[in-house]
C-alpha cells in the first residue's frame, strides 16, 4: 500500500473523479493521516470550532476565544471574560447537533453563548449565528430520541440570532 497517488490542486474535482474506488480511499486515508500528524481537524465540529475562534479573535468588537478543555460538556470556547460559547458545525443539515441538559437541574444554564456556524461543501465558512442562552432557550427543540436539545435552522429561527458573515 505505498503506492502514490497524484493529486493536483488546481481543480480537484477534476483529478479525483479520474481515480479507481480504491485508490480514492487510500488518498483519504493519507489525507486522514496527515491532518492527524499536523494537528489538524478532522471533522465538521472541529472545523466549525477553529472557524469560529479564528473569526471572532479576528472581528473587531467580537469576544477573544480560545478552545475549552477537552471533555467540557455543552462548551466548546471561552473568551477572556469567562463566558462560555458551545459551537455547533452544519455543512447541510437542518438543525444542530444536540446540547446536552445538566442531569441534576435541566433548567441549569450551560453556557452564556451558542454559536452556529455554517459551512459550504468545500468547508468554507459561510456565516456564523451566535444566539444568547435566552433566545436559545426561545428557539431550542426537544430531541426525544437523544434526550438533548437542538436548534432548528429555518429563516426565522436564524433571524433572532446575530449574524456574522466572513469578508471575502
Amino acid at each position: 500500500m505505498n503506492e502514490t497517488v497524484p493529486v493536483q490542486l488546481v481543480e480537484p474535482s477534476d483529478e479525483l473523479v479520474s481515480l479507481s474506488d480504491l485508490d480514492l480511499l487510500r488518498l483519504r486515508a493519507r489525507v486522514a493521516a496527515e491532518l492527524k500528524k499536523r494537528g489538524l481537524a478532522l471533522n465538521v465540529g472541529q472545523v466549525a470550532e477553529s472557524l469560529a475562534i479564528a473569526t471572532y479573535n479576528a472581528t473587531p468588537g467580537r469576544a477573544n476565544l480560545q478552545p475549552a478543555p477537552t471533555g467540557t460538556q455543552n462548551v466548546d470556547a471561552l473568551s477572556r471574560r469567562g463566558d462560555r460559547y458551545s459551537i455547533k458545525g452544519v455543512l447541510d443539515a437542518r438543525k444542530t447537533g444536540t446540547v446536552y441538559p445538566d442531569r441534576e437541574d435541566p433548567d441549569k444554564q450551560l453556557f452564556e453563548y451558542l454559536i452556529v456556524v455554517r459551512i459550504d461543501a468545500d468547508w468554507q465558512l459561510v456565516a456564523l449565528y451566535e444566539f444568547d442562552w435566552k433566545t436559545f432557550c426561545e428557539v431550542r427543540s426537544w430531541d426525544r430520541r437523544m434526550n438533548a436539545w437542538y436548534v432548528g435552522l429555518s429563516a426565522k429561527t436564524l433571524a433572532r440570532a446575530m449574524q456574522i458573515v466572513p469578508r471575502v
